[in-house]
């Protein structure tokens, strides 16, 4: 009997120590008691979440072009943006970036898709009155809400631009010998987070905590002009840092990796032509030297939808939207008429 009990304490506390060790904190939601504070605008969407956002360039009553920009992995509302006001003023142009949901001071969402990020763009464009259509810009991690607008929300938009766009290594028609190159040039910590958020999702959070995670961050994939040009954002006299995470790294990286590696409801190499719907035009801008993404991935896509304008920016790395002159040459191309 002894025996016996001792099997099932220790078994009970072998699955305890899983329980915990796969579960991820609650989030500390802005606004809450024991949450930080709200210091930004938000608007409060259908679903009773909230979205904090921040406005640049011609006030949004007076703008000809009104443009949504989705911003990348760990990033924020407060990223760096590389053009001035008088920019702005200069091309009429109206741009409003939001905390995506768990970043920032945007409230969490558990059951956030690829779908969710698109109905998301679509209500904050409608709650701050931005009329019937408008542009859009995804960053890196940040274009899979723009390819979710293409996808359910083509008839709202007038344009879109994907800025160095994030592959998923697992889209159906991407052929098995090009995902397999790109997917095997990674780093090795790299290739497990992916893997592990495509095919075991439950155990993300765990590998998370394990130290190898920890070790290699997306820098050591910089060229040397990313490098410059992040010495700019670094030195960027904001404290937008400490709160892009401050909910909870799974409410808002964790889930970010999740949706974006995780199994699509479709294909974005798929996708129909979304003219017919009125869009004036959808980019795709690839920096030559990017280690990120693979150039390969991009010029594929490019080819499989003919009706992506595609750019490629010479000996560029990723970073080509905290970049003065790129970010005015995607800016005006998209709004281009």
């Amino acid at each position: 009997m002894i025996i016996i009990a001792t099997i099932f304490a220790f078994a009970l506390g072998i699955v305890g120590w899983i329980y915990v060790a796969l579960k991820p904190p609650s989030p500390k939601i802005c606004g809450t008691p024991n949450g930080p504070q709200v210091t930004s605008p938000r608007v409060k969407l259908n679903d009773g979440r909230h979205l904090a956002y921040k406005e640049f360039g011609v006030p949004r009553e007076k703008a000809q072009y009104k443009i949504i920009l989705s911003h990348g992995y760990n990033a924020s509302k407060d990223m760096h943006i590389a053009v001035s006001q008088e920019f702005m003023e200069e091309v009429k142009a109206y741009m409003v970036i939001y905390d995506r949901a768990g970043y920032g001071e945007s409230d969490p969402y558990p059951s956030r898709s690829v779908k969710t990020e698109a109905f998301d763009i679509e209500e904050l464009a409608d709650k701050l009155k931005l009329g019937s259509k408008f542009y859009v810009i995804g960053c890196s991690l940040g274009a899979y809400p723009i390819w979710g607008c293409l996808k359910y929300i083509p008839h709202r938009l007038l344009g879109a631009s994907l800025v160095v766009p994030f592959v998923n290594y697992w889209w159906p028609s991407i052929p098995s010998t090009l995902s397999i190159q790109s997917f095997w040039k990674l780093p090795l910590c790299f290739k497990f987070t992916f893997g592990i958020a495509h095919y075991t999702p439950w155990l993300y959070y765990w590998w998370t905590k394990q130290k190898w995670y920890r070790s290699t961050g997306i820098e050591v994939l910089f060229t040397n002009s990313d490098l410059e040009i992040l010495k700019d954002v670094v030195n960027c006299p904001t404290n937008f840092k400490e709160k892009i995470r401050q909910q909870g790294d799974y409410e808002c990286l964790h889930r970010d990796v999740l949706v974006s590696f995780g199994k699509w409801e479709f294909d974005p190499t798929e996708l129909t032509n979304p003219s017919t719907e009125s869009i004036r035009s959808v980019h795709m801008w690839q920096g030559g030297a990017d280690r990120v993404i693979p150039i390969e991935f991009s010029r594929f896509v490019a080819q499989k939808l003919p009706w992506i304008q595609y750019h490629e920016v010479p000996n560029a790395g990723h970073l080509i939207v905290h970049e003065g002159e790129s970010l005015k040459a995607i800016i005006r191309a998209l709004i281009a008429e």
